[in-house]
């Protein structure tokens, strides 16, 4: 059939219903049927998989379209199925069938009936499968999820690396369609040369989506009050919360149940049956939350997906932007929001560290973005655009103002003569460094490649050393985005000056530098950066309830830090506990404390709340579930029963330290541990008269306080152990 003959308004109307196509779609299908190479690059919501179902429904033979995700071939085949009479029409072949099925399947395409085949890569790599193929009339191969192929893309398969063999294996002049959502340019030219179809015509749809509002918040200790109190403000919507670790999903998910929210886990870890009830209660509105792996999502076609909440920020932008892109497909509002801390990052780096050391290099590289987009001052929307080599005008473009950043700008200063010193130092060192060494030569510090091409001699070395690393780091990012260096796709990373760069150092300008945000958080997690929070820490009533505390401290012969700790202070002055209840649930608070000295606190907090008029934030409160108490229990009772510290550390597959740690909880919050059969054996009745003076007598109980009294005398395990047993018996 000539395309003359296809009037694909027509067709689209007879098989999908609709009147209209969306965004490049026509110029796609186009391009396939007439047999053209194609690439498309289409954001998730775009109609990516329209773009091949329609030309495999009109033309003639069999299209076969590789596919990495069971889950997502079945949900396509039902589709297919449900717009045709033919329940041949579409059809898997992966190892989830038995043999009567596959026989099927070969039947229905030897006989013209399956106009969709869909297989995963390792499919393709059977001999049989092969053989069978090679004689049918195949009309195009279509790669969804293209990116797989590149392992710059953040979901690299092995197996997509051999497609270009497998493909002609099975014909020489079939014509391959690549799809992908998220493609960097170094991804994109990784896709058409591992395909070898450097001549296809490409596709690309604007990565931007105005309807979705970006957001960062400095994730602390009370992350999950943040989540909850964002959950509860957004009742009744549908959103989805991502974690990185299973167990992290399986947590937080009952810590949302305990507080009223309808909520499921889902991972990989559940079996079949779970996950794809989940995922249904999910579509069909029984819950309004999933918290979920990575593992949801791919090819969820959930229109009205309201907020997309990241616990834990993504190993890479495109990931991030891939999660992200399930909110408001439906053009309605979309929440992003994530929370990040550098600790994460550091995380994600360990992991890496077993890798192979290119591997490591990319997955180093893609992270290092992930803490740009997070650390950035400009537009986030405009940064994501940069990323995938799309530029986007921050005032007038359309959703400029969807972002915090944009909403809530920050400070800036002049930094022409930065700018020229950076640009200047790129140039003279002929392009050779990535961000680290560039920065490294600006502060004037060596490493083996610095000294190895003598960049240490040159008169610019260390010309920068009035500014510290962070500022430089943070000016070169924005000196990417303002489009004077570029990162080379060739040697990933390495830094590059680009024309308008070389202007500018021809004739400088002003250039306003954004001053980063400080993701910061004062070391027991209640947030220093009370305005992206939302709302912080009152000072003032802190203030009051130190003063309380040293009244209290003093009538009672003790430290402060023996009635309340800071941090459950600060909490207290963010959640304002007016009731008995609602301080065993302020951080380091249980009930024991709460009794022994809660109550002129709470009345303090009330009287507080009424003179100044306070609206108290009430879903702050947060229960918790009972995973800890469990714990707290079996310590408790086997302390009791004077078991041997360690044995009861090992018991639970705990370190010392992390004993240690669960053991100051208790009786931070006021439940006594009587450890003395343990603290007898180690420290003799002079040490302990020693160590009871000094804790009596200290304005704080750090213990880097005392290994400083004591110049080492006394190591960290031992003084957190005799703390344990004074603040038992003297606070509790």
């Amino acid at each position: 059939m000539s395309l003359k003959e296809i009037d694909l308004h027509q067709q689209l109307k007879k098989y999908f219903g609709f009147s209209q196509f969306k965004g490049l779609q026509e110029e796609v299908i186009t391009s396939i049927v007439k047999g053209n190479n194609t690439f498309v690059v289409m954001p998730t919501g775009g109609g990516k998989s329209l773009c091949y179902q329609l030309p495999a429904l009109i033309e003639e033979g069999t299209a076969i379209v590789v596919s990495p995700l069971i889950a997502l071939m079945k949900n396509q085949v039902d589709a297919i199925r449900g717009i045709s009479s033919e329940h041949g029409v579409a059809h898997v072949l992966n190892s989830s069938l038995n043999k009567t099925e596959v026989r099927q399947v070969k039947e229905d395409i030897a006989n013209g009936v399956t106009k969709l085949l869909y297989v995963a890569p390792e499919s393709l790599t059977k001999a049989d499968h092969v053989d069978f193929l090679k004689k049918q009339k195949i009309s195009f191969m279509a790669i969804d999820e293209a990116h797989c192929i590149s392992e710059w893309g953040h979901d690299f398969r092995p197996e997509y690396r051999n497609l270009r063999q497998i493909i002609q294996r099975i014909g020489d002049n079939i014509p391959i369609i690549a799809l992908t959502a998220t493609a960097t340019p170094k991804v994109q030219e990784d896709i058409l040369k591992n395909l070898g179809i450097p001549d296809a015509k490409a596709f690309k749809a604007s990565f931007n989506r105005p309807n979705l509002y970006y957001e960062v918040r400095p994730k602390t200790k009370n992350v999950n009050s943040d989540i909850i109190r964002f959950v509860k403000q957004n009742e009744g919507k549908s959103g989805i919360i991502y974690c990185l670790s299973r167990k992290k999903v399986e947590e937080l998910a009952q810590t949302l149940q305990v507080n009223g929210i309808k909520a499921v886990p889902y991972h990989a870890g559940l079996d079949a049956k779970t996950r794809s009830r989940h995922q249904d209660m999910f579509l069909m509105e029984d819950i309004d939350v999933v918290v979920a792996t990575i593992a949801f999502g791919m090819g969820i076609d959930k229109p009205d997906v309201r907020f997309v909440i990241h616990h834990d920020i993504p190993k890479s932008i495109e990931s991030y932007y891939q999660e992200t892109g399930r909110a408001g497909r439906d053009g309605g509002e979309g929440h992003c929001l994530a929370f990040y801390s550098y600790k994460d990052i550091e995380k994600l780096e360990k992991f890496m560290s077993g890798k192979p050391v290119a591997e490591q290099e990319i997955g180093h590289a893609l992270l290092q973005e992930v803490v740009a987009y997070a650390e950035t001052s400009i537009s986030r929307r405009k940064f994501i655009l940069h990323y995938f080599g799309e530029s986007f005008d921050g005032e007038t473009g359309e959703g400029a103002s969807m972002d915090d950043n944009v909403r809530y700008p920050k400070k800036k200063h002049e930094a022409k003569e930065e700018v020229e010193l950076l640009l200047k130092t790129v140039k003279e060192t002929k392009e050779l460094y990535k961000a680290k060494e560039v920065v490294k030569t600006l502060i004037g510090k060596s490493n083996a490649l610095i000294l190895s091409h003598k960049t240490n001699e040159h008169p610019l070395f260390g010309k920068g050393k009035s500014r510290d690393g962070k500022y430089w780091m943070a000016l070169i990012r924005q000196v990417l985005v303002a489009g004077f260096l570029k990162k080379d796709i060739e040697t990933y990373g390495v830094i590059k000056i680009t024309d308008k760069g070389k202007k500018y150092l021809e004739d400088p300008q002003s250039f306003m530098m954004t001053e980063d945000h400080i993701f910061d958080s004062t070391t027991e997690g209640v947030t220093v950066n009370a305005q992206s929070t939302g709302g912080g820490v009152d000072k003032t009533l802190v203030k009051i309830l130190k003063d309380l505390r040293k009244q209290v401290a003093k009538r009672l012969e003790v430290p402060p830090f023996v009635v309340f700790q800071d941090p459950s202070l600060e909490d207290m002055a963010l959640k304002y506990p007016v009731t008995m209840e609602e301080l065993n649930n302020i951080y380091g608070v249980g009930e024991g404390k709460a009794k022994k000295y809660g109550k002129e606190f709470v009345d303090l907090i009330g009287k507080y709340v009424e003179e100044n008029e306070i609206i108290r934030p009430d879903d702050l409160v947060v229960k918790s579930t009972g995973a800890k108490s469990a714990l707290k229990l079996y310590i408790i009772q086997n302390v009791d029963r004077k078991l041997p510290l360690d044995d009861i550390a090992s018991a639970k597959g705990m370190t010392m330290p992390e004993f240690i740690k669960e053991m100051e909880a208790i009786v931070y919050s006021g439940t006594k541990l009587n450890i003395n059969y343990w603290v007898d054996d180690i420290l003799d009745e002079d040490q302990q008269e020693e160590l009871h003076e000094y804790f009596i007598d200290a304005e704080t109980d750090k213990i880097d306080a005392a290994i400083e009294e004591f110049d080492g005398e006394y190591d960290d395990e031992e003084l957190r152990l005799y703390r344990i047993k004074f603040i038992s018996e003297v606070a509790n």
